[in-house]
């Protein structure tokens, strides 16, 4: 033990890199989510003694955290009153009678509520438009879905509140000292970044692939189709009735195959005679799925056990998080499945249908699931990090006439911080607290809206942080970079600061990269003796402005599954990209900042 404190004492420096190298190999490996590496790893430097109790609890002070929950809840309330659908709507419409021109105005307008909305909930309402606008319009699907992506992430870097990142890294600087970021001070180079951006991306689009995805099953279906499994009782009135003679399948509903005694039919199964415990594996809309599911003929979908109902409770929709556990297994080895009395009675994925069968087919980030459970276990889902969009369905009636409210809580937030009349995240957590007084979404929701993954990982590697320059880390590898810097031009230093920024971003999580990083930069800011804003700015729009892996940020994780993209399709469009907007906002830090 004195030999364990002695070591502690004269390399607390060296032995918190150590831990911090151990943590990116992890991050690497991925065997455990971004989120449970950084809760370790904090862990780790409060058990040596390398960040004490004061410093742990600090980081709960730092506003970024709590503005970026706030900023969930405000965009929730917009999907629960109806703004964005009314706006898909209009999307729509215009579609009908100017196709390329509404997918002109669908990437600008993505663009620009990015920049205004956390851009990850902005694609997942798109997506299901991108779908229709290429029906549409013929353009092939994959010249499509990954542009929005592209252009959301570049419309977040334009305002601190677009992207968690921005103000993860605004967060951690106001802490060391520096004036607090406004909400448009990044503005300029942000723009500057998004017009390359859109220019490069024009000019690239020859690069996006125009093969049309894979489509599971004889049907592939539409954007709002479920996979689900129709279960015939051993009471049905059904048994021993031909297939054909049921009314139960049009455009809405199609019979896909019939699974007895674990054998799958295919074909024509119109002669089959219905026996006890048939599965009959069907397309259907949510409107279609949820008849069947009143109507009482059949239990539908999938349970751990068999004597939990579909037809009891309540039904939920929730979307699979890119960072789930359980991706590429098993539908029916989903662990919620197995821990709760739930029923999976559909699976929805973006012109994917999934298959050959409810329980083998294999999960993939942004499949939307419709579950039938109690309210304890609707509960217990909403606390499930790995799941995204809980409670918010799209059977539920909006409440459009709240719309208002909402939109005016948003505008708001924006202008009070534009103006400098009030910070950011005061003004969010005021207009949280409006919206939830005029019931534009209910408090459940409002916290259901609420990524808790990302903000146990940002307060985690903020402890990290903390913990790095308590050890004297922070110092330490300043003391190494310095003397390499020092020949460098102010102007470089800008340029090496957004490419590392960058290129570890496409490998990590970005508000961990963000977070580990800011400290450093301001620190090796003041050894330099330069103006430690513009290394900031850099850092911000850096570490979000990832178009070259599909992990390199969550809308790419989204449009990846959605589109059914190859890797080195995001590799071949985004490198250029990379390089075009980083020479772009670098620039534009040069000649502005």
């Amino acid at each position: 033990m004195h030999f364990m404190s002695a070591l502690l004492g004269v390399y607390r420096a060296e032995i918190g890199l150590i831990i911090l190298a151990l943590m990116f190999v992890e991050f690497v490996r991925e065997r455990y989510s971004p989120t449970v590496v950084s809760v370790l790893g904090a862990c780790a430097y409060a058990a040596l003694g390398l960040l004490d109790e004061k410093g742990l609890f600090s980081v709960f002070s730092n506003s970024a955290p709590l503005t970026i929950g706030a900023m969930f809840v405000l965009a929730g309330a917009l999907i629960r009153t109806g703004t964005i659908n009314r706006a898909a709507d209009f999307v729509m419409k215009r579609a009908e009678k100017h196709p390329r021109l509404a997918i002109v105005e669908v990437m600008l307008g993505a663009t620009v509520a990015s920049a205004f909305l956390n851009n990850t909930p902005v694609v997942v309402v798109l997506i299901p438009i991108i779908f229709k606008l290429s029906q549409v319009t013929g353009v092939p699907l994959k010249k499509l879905m990954m542009p929005l992506s592209i252009v959301a992430v570049l419309g977040g870097c334009i305002t601190l509140i677009g992207t968690s990142t921005n103000l993860i890294v605004a967060g951690i600087a106001a802490d060391q000292g520096m004036t607090p970021f406004g909400i448009f001070d990044i503005a300029p180079f942000g723009i500057a970044g998004t017009v390359a951006g859109l220019a490069a991306l024009v000019g690239l689009s020859f690069l996006l692939p125009s093969d049309p995805p894979a489509i599971s099953g004889q049907d592939g279906g539409n954007a709002q189709d479920y996979l689900t499994e129709l279960v015939v009782p051993h009471d049905s009135e059904y048994i021993g009735r031909e297939i054909g003679s049921l009314t139960l399948f049009g455009r809405s509903a199609a019979l896909l195959g019939l699974k007895r005694a674990g054998e799958i039919r295919r074909g024509d199964l119109s002669q089959e005679e219905l026996h006890a415990g048939d599965r009959l594996i069907v397309r259907a809309d949510g409107t279609a799925i949820m008849t069947l599911r009143e109507s009482g003929h059949f239990e539908l979908g999938i349970a751990a056990d068999s004597e939990t109902s579909g037809r009891e409770g309540t039904v939920i929709e929730a979307m699979v998080a890119p960072s789930h556990p359980s991706i590429g297994e098993r539908l029916m080895d989903i662990p919620f499945l197995h821990a709760l009395r739930v029923r999976i009675i559909g699976i929805n994925r973006a012109r994917h249908l999934p298959g050959p069968n409810l329980a083998e087919a294999r999960i993939r980030g942004a499949d939307r699931l419709l579950i039938a459970g109690s309210d304890d276990a609707m509960r217990s889902l909403r606390d499930n990090p790995n799941l995204m969009g809980v409670d918010i369905s799209r059977t539920r009636a909006f409440r459009r006439n709240k719309a208002w409210i909402a939109i005016l809580a948003m505008a708001m937030v924006i202008a009070l911080s534009a103006l400098g009349i009030m910070g950011i995240g005061l003004a969010a957590i005021i207009a949280v607290g409006a919206i939830l007084a005029t019931r534009c979404i209910d408090a459940e929701e409002a916290w259901g809206a609420i990524d808790g993954d990302v903000l146990v990982l940002i307060f985690a590697m903020l402890a990290v942080g903390v913990a790095l320059e308590q050890a004297g880390s922070v110092t330490m590898m300043v003391g190494w970079i310095t003397p390499l810097m020092q020949v460098a031009p102010p102007w470089a230093l800008i340029f090496i600061v957004y490419f590392a920024a960058l290129i570890l971003s496409e490998l990590l999580s970005n508000n961990a990269v963000a977070a580990l990083m800011t400290p450093i930069v301001i620190a090796l800011a003041h050894q330099l003796q330069v103006d430690a804003r513009p290394l900031v700015i850099a850092l911000m729009i850096g570490a979000s402005a990832c178009f070259a892996t599909p992990i390199g940020y969550q809308t790419n994780a989204l449009v990846y599954a959605a589109g059914d993209y190859r890797f080195a399709d995001f590799v071949r469009i985004g490198v250029p990209l990379n390089i075009i907007v980083g020479l772009a906002v670098c620039g534009a830090l040069v000649l502005l900042g």
